[in-house]
């Protein structure tokens, strides 16, 4: 794709989420776009931000489990970047106009802090579990540029993997001491339950998501650094997100975490 529409497309995403509205979908429009393509306009809209003071933290995996594939009929994993401007804390209330949130989503997923490099090709998930220093449970609140989230791989590779924000639980775990793929996660919308699932949902096991990840940054000639939070994946179908809703999660042997919205 031609440098210049790479960085219009990029600039037209950044202005699509300062202005909280949405974009018809880049493959209805360029139908030529690729993996690559569009991985490059995610990082012209990545440069935007980090002109305005937004300090690039970790990485995101997305589309994992067939749940939120079947869901969003998109079946390969989407990956993208986090800035602490994503970042809440536990327990927040989360103002959605103020944030720039358009059509957002929860899902409930496991996050990897690093305690090491890693650098794919070649990344394993012996290799992932080795550096991570802990992990815990994460509310992503997933949030499309793209109209009605009419999406393609190619479009939410472009918009940042659909990354809204996030809230990482209080509780560190070290991901040695339990058997990651079969811990169970059960989610509630205003004490409702509105879904659950294993950590087996994620590529078979959360680790496996975090390597393939390292692996396909790797190819792009992107780390992961120590320091760095990495997003693993849904364990269970996305959620909509309204002023007024309070998420709370439970993952069986990693504790809790909590969201709410106004």
């Amino acid at each position: 794709m031609d440098p210049n529409l790479i960085r219009q497309l990029g600039d037209e995403l950044y202005a699509a989420l300062r202005q909280a509205r949405t974009l018809v979908p880049l493959t209805e429009r360029h139908p030529g776009i690729g993996i690559e393509d569009a991985y490059h306009v995610s990082l012209h809209m990545l440069s935007r931000r980090a002109a305005d003071g937004e300090r690039v933290i970790g990485k995101k995996i997305g589309v994992t489990s067939k749940p939120v594939q079947d869901m969003l009929n998109v079946h390969q994993p989407d990956f993208g970047f986090l800035t602490d401007a994503m970042q809440h804390a536990d327990g927040a209330a989360i103002d959605i106009a103020a944030t720039g949130l358009i059509q957002p989503r929860a899902e409930g997923e496991i996050a990897f802090m690093l305690k090491a490099d890693l650098k794919g090709p070649g990344v394993t998930r012996d290799a992932v579990l080795a550096a991570t220093a802990w992990v815990a449970p994460c509310f992503e609140i997933v949030d499309s540029r793209i109209d009605d989230w009419r999406i393609r791989i190619q479009d939410t590779v472009a918009d940042n993997a659909s990354c809204g924000v996030f809230v990482v639980g209080e509780t560190r775990t070290d991901p040695r001491e339990l058997d990651l793929a079969a811990v169970r996660m059960r989610m509630s919308r205003n004490g409702e339950p509105c879904g659950e699932g294993l950590g087996s949902a994620v590529q078979g096991h959360p680790a496996e998501a975090v390597a393939w990840l390292a692996n396909t940054l790797g190819r792009f000639g992107i780390p992961f650094r120590a320091g760095e939070l990495i997003l693993s994946g849904s364990l269970a179908p996305l959620v909509p997100a309204r002023a007024g809703d309070r998420f709370e999660m439970q993952i069986e042997g990693l504790g809790g975490c909590s969201v709410s919205f106004r």
